[in-house]
């Protein structure tokens, strides 16, 4: 039997090596034992993205919870994880299970589970989901003794409230005035029937492509970074749309294209986004980030006189402060935000609409709009390495976070920073994240500088502090 564990946004495994029906049934057997702790009576969404058989896992786990006595709304489409949030507040559920694997490759599945909140669980939830699987792994196997009870199941469409919740953030009648022609790849994800639907709707000229199920993504995980966007750059070109839009699997995750086709990162939108509704809605409070995110975020809230938070890996995080109230926005650099009056989930449909709203309002391409405020609030400049560890060198990378550095590239360490692995804060400004994946033989380095000489630079010095003998 697998071991199930949680990670920053769910269990995920290879379908039919790890992730099967039964241990699809023993993950919802753990979530059954949480769940009635509190309610002996719970109430559960369920739903699932477009890959191989997520559908038919789905249905698996909809009926093994009503065996168990659980109240089960099940969505009867492909469904964004948002989505699931924003209904899990709706009809005010005990909590939802999405059978997503995101934006993994399409031989992946996984599993979601939010909470009553609609947030992605926290860390002490997860942990209990798997000391239960492991207590149930050690006794006979009840996940495979169930009879359905049909009664107990009611298949839901959740995209209508959603929908209409969305059209209420988002000024979509200054969209339609403003002519804006937009292209959107939902990359044969959930987004599909979402994103193109309300921009539809309100009279938003869009091509959509993509927009149909393949399970294996076109032959690439369906993430929305800038090397998978290749056919929206095309389309946006052949419609001559002055914005490119796009989704991940479960559509909480976005990528953005400006016109002609520059790929604007997270890192960028985050900030701008964050300009762009202090200006526009007034609202009070800060913002949010994670520790592997851009300080832009940083200078952008600095400007406003905004409170910043840095937040631990995980969007969970963040959604508590959603939860809060204290912010008007939180994102990461990993292309996931929501903001002030949302679910506290990520959400790559209202980002994509937002930025849609902020090019459509201000008049300007994104990177007008960058240059601008760059020129307000300072020059970020940053980049993402996964680099490769045999055993042995992982070994000599945990003794090196252990043990840091006091210099890197000939620069002072001012400060560190254990939230995450080992952020190094240097005298100039800039910095330098190390995180050891848990999943693989990788050690993640995010490095952030004030110009494109310096960023070269410090990358090099970071390859030579992981990969060498020094910094």
């Amino acid at each position: 039997m697998a071991e199930i564990k949680f990670g920053t946004s769910g269990w995920r495994a290879v379908i039919a090596a790890d992730f099967t029906f039964e241990n699809v049934r023993l993950a919802a057997a753990g979530i059954v034992e949480l769940l009635k702790k509190s309610n002996p009576h719970p109430r559960v969404i369920v739903g699932a993205d477009t890959r191989f058989q997520a559908d038919k896992f789905a249905w698996e786990c909809a009926e093994f919870l009503s065996s168990r006595g659980i109240r089960v709304y099940y969505c009867q489409t492909p469904v964004p994880t948002p989505a699931i949030a924003f209904e899990i507040v709706r009809r005010q559920l005990d909590g939802g299970i999405n059978l997503t694997a995101s934006h993994n490759p399409g031989e992946y599945c996984g599993l979601k589970f939010s909470s009553s909140d609609g947030a992605p669980a926290l860390p002490e939830v997860t942990r209990q989901i798997e000391e239960n699987v492991r207590q149930l792994q050690g006794g006979p196997k009840v996940w495979n003794e169930w009879v359905a009870q049909p009664e107990l199941i009611e298949t839901i469409d959740p995209a209508t409230e959603y929908l209409r919740a969305l059209s209420s953030k988002i000024d979509l009648g200054a969209l339609r005035k403003s002519g804006l022609r937009v292209s959107y790849d939902p990359l044969y994800g959930t987004g599909r029937g979402y994103l193109d639907k309300i921009l539809a709707e309100a009279g938003v000229a869009v091509s959509t492509i993509h927009n149909f199920r393949d399970v294996l993504f076109g032959g690439h995980p369906p993430e929305p970074a800038e090397e998978y966007l290749a056919d929206l750059r095309f389309d946006m070109n052949r419609h001559c749309s002055g914005l490119g839009l796009a989704t991940d699997g479960d559509a909480d995750r976005f990528g953005i294209l400006d016109e002609g086709g520059a790929f604007i990162a997270p890192n960028q939108i985050i900030p701008l986004l964050l300009n762009y509704l202090v200006e526009t809605r007034g609202w009070g409070g800060g913002a949010a980030r994670s520790v592997a995110t851009s300080h832009f975020l940083d200078a952008v809230a600095r400007h406003h006189q905004r409170e910043l938070y840095e937040t631990p890996v995980g969007f969970k995080y963040i959604g508590e402060l959603i939860k809060a109230d204290r912010i008007v926005i939180g994102g990461e650099e990993s292309a996931g935000l929501t903001i002030k009056g949302h679910v506290p989930e990520k959400d790559g449909i209202l980002a994509c609409l937002l930025a849609a709203e902020m090019v459509a309002l201000r008049g300007k391409c994104l990177q007008q709009q960058l240059v601008e405020l760059e020129t307000k609030v300072g020059t970020f400049r940053t980049v993402r390495l996964n680099l490769h560890l045999t055993p042995e060198l992982k070994e000599r990378v945990k003794a090196k976070l252990e043990n840091p550095p006091t210099t890197v590239g000939g620069v002072l360490v001012v400060g560190l920073n254990r939230t995450n692995g080992l952020k190094l804060m240097l005298e100039d400004g800039c910095w330098i994240l190390l995180r050891l994946s848990g999943t693989e033989p990788v050690a993640r380095c995010y490095i952030e500088a004030g110009t494109v000489e310096k960023l070269n630079r410090l990358t090099t010095s970071a390859r030579n502090l992981v990969l060498g003998t020094g910094a």
